[in-house]
């Protein structure tokens, strides 16, 4: 796959770095995880167990070169004293509650898991002198959606018309009071740590089975030989592959390290402008490169409300971190299919998932 000239993470940087990461047992924690180590740093993690069989971090073995800690962010005591042991420099909070209608059937957990687990966070955090960089990972819904066609930005307002939205505008609001109460720019030469949020849009990749998400849907439903219902085939979605938002957060990290307040603030990683593509759109290309003959139809249950047009402009991300999407839609939707073929055909996933990191960095 060829690449679109970009910034990416500085590899000598990272190399013995000890980096602290909640939710690396997840989709996007565990593509975190693994790039992590090839990059030579020293990594904790610490998550429940993996939500889904089968899952990313089984089958990728990213347990193998991280020190793996089990655990629920909604313990505060639990994840400040592995936030303590682990000493990290540089934190990464993915931890969260992912799914909208997972949100509306369990609002009290989202709730908990979405804001106090961002509270404990960021208390870890402050009982944890060698912290010196914070990225707070959110969603592309915690913006206030009024179905604009253009882009969000990062001075939008936030909001949120569903529980799991709403409690990741509320952990942007969390982000924002700790740094100003505890972690203020203007006193960084007294605390010495800076905090940013990242907000990406939806991603996919290999290793992805959670419920409720399109990507596996669709290989559930070619797997039982079934048509892939969709509950909203017209939405239109920032569609992008898991490296890209992950490469943004790396390199956020890398800035907030080495130069502190001046990137201590909301980034958006979305996709270019071409790539916001309706639903349709993505489920008649994997099923085509995928299905043998797979089809789908319109899922015609009830369901709840969701946002049907969004999208995130990150102009701020391209034009001061000097980062930019480098796999078109095509290329993302390649590399999905690539490597849920090696799954299917029994190879080692860890050295897939590696050799994506490897092409995508090339």
């Amino acid at each position: 796959m060829s690449a679109v000239s970009a910034a990416l993470p500085v590899l000598t940087f990272w190399r013995g770095r000890r980096v602290f990461i909640t939710g690396h047992t997840g989709f996007k924690g565990g593509w975190l995880s693994l790039w992590l180590q090839r990059m030579g740093a020293e990594v904790t993690g610490y998550a429940l167990p993996p939500a889904t069989t089968p899952n990313l971090f089984t089958l990728a073995r990213i347990g193998e070169g991280m020190d793996s800690r089990i655990g629920d962010v909604r313990d505060a005591v639990a994840l400040a004293d592995a936030m303590r042991t682990a000493r990290p420099e540089i934190v990464f909070h993915l931890a969260a509650q992912p799914l909208v209608r997972a949100g509306y059937q369990a609002p009290v957990e989202t709730y908990a898991t979405n804001v106090m687990g961002t509270v404990h966070l960021l208390e870890a955090v402050r009982q944890t002198p060698s912290v010196r960089a914070v990225v707070i990972v959110t969603s592309d819904k915690c913006y206030d959606n009024r179905e604009w066609l253009w882009g969000y930005r990062e001075i939008e307002p936030l909001g949120g018309a569903d529980p799991y939205s709403s409690s990741k505008a509320c952990a942007e609001l969390v982000t924002g009071a700790y740094r100003n109460a505890y972690f203020s720019p203007e006193r960084y030469a007294e605390h010495g740590v800076a905090i940013a949020s990242a907000r990406a849009g939806n991603v996919i990749g290999g290793g992805d089975w959670a419920a409720d998400r399109l990507v596996p849907d669709i290989l559930r439903a070619i797997s039982a030989g079934e048509p892939v219902r969709i509950r909203h085939p017209d939405a239109i979605r920032p569609w992008q592959h898991v490296l890209e938002p992950l490469a943004g957060y790396l390199m956020l990290a890398e800035r907030l390290a080495e130069s502190g307040p001046a990137w201590a603030e909301a980034w958006n990683f979305g996709p270019a402008e071409d790539d916001a593509r309706p639903v349709r759109w993505i489920v008649e290309r994997l099923t085509q490169a995928l299905g043998g003959g797979a089809n789908w139809q319109p899922d015609a249950a009830p369901r709840p409300h969701e946002a049907h047009y969004l999208k995130l402009d990150s102009a701020k991300a391209r034009a001061r971190l000097g980062w930019r999407p480098r796999w078109n839609l095509t290329q993302a939707l390649d590399a999905v299919v690539a490597w849920h073929r090696a799954h299917a055909a029994g190879e080692d996933l860890r050295q897939v998932c590696g050799r994506q990191i490897d092409d995508y960095s090339a």
